[in-house]
């Protein structure tokens, strides 16, 4: 682990090789799953007010859900995440026509119809987030679907946390970044060292 700022990075964010491929996993990570994204009551807030835009384009099934749940609901662990519908996708999923998920937020975000990219869990995959006081632990989630992120990362030669420079920096802003940077340049350098 690294300390940088108030976070605690963890030695797999700045080593392991990954670079999502959505050619050959077309996006199940938003599928997959027993539970929802954490998303934060400051998020559900931003969502709720722009939920009149994303309706039309959701899943009837969504639809229900959300008329009936809301757009969250607490998680057995008690952590707030995104309502699913008969548990599985998001509510804010959506398949095209070549069976590849997209987020519905996303989507509306890159046609400039709202200010919000998507919540930052989910645009921070595979690095989850944990507290623990004033700390922040960074650290890599590792899921067996993600395979072929990790052998595109590798074939790229894509470091996770370079893979996930605009959702890091969008978190913890551009000077943690750049540090966390500089981190992971002397780490590389240290290991070759010793090697």
């Amino acid at each position: 682990m690294f300390l940088i700022q108030n976070t605690l990075v963890s030695l797999d964010v700045l080593e392991k090789d990954f670079c999502c491929d959505l050619d050959a996993c077309r996006g199940c990570c938003c599928i997959e799953g027993d539970a929802g994204a954490p998303i934060s009551e400051e998020e559900c807030a931003k969502v709720e007010q722009i939920l009149p835009l994303l309706l039309p384009d959701m899943t009837p099934a969504a639809r229900d859900v959300v008329a009936r749940q809301g757009i969250s609901y607490l998680d057995p662990s008690g952590e707030r995440v995104t309502s699913i519908v008969e548990s599985s996708p998001c509510v804010f999923a959506r398949t095209n026509h070549q069976g590849w998920c997209y987020c519905l937020i996303e989507k509306a975000y890159r046609q400039g119809r709202i200010d919000f990219p998507k919540p930052i869990s989910c645009h921070l995959y595979p690095i989850r987030l944990t507290h623990s006081g004033d700390l922040i632990g960074v650290e890599y989630h590792r899921w067996d679907i993600c395979h072929v992120a990790r052998v595109l990362g590798k074939k790229n030669k894509l470091k996770l946390y370079q893979f996930l420079r605009e959702p890091l920096i969008r978190r913890f802003g551009q000077s943690w970044y750049d540090e966390l940077c500089l981190t992971a340049s002397e780490w590389e350098k240290q290991c070759k060292q010793k090697s």
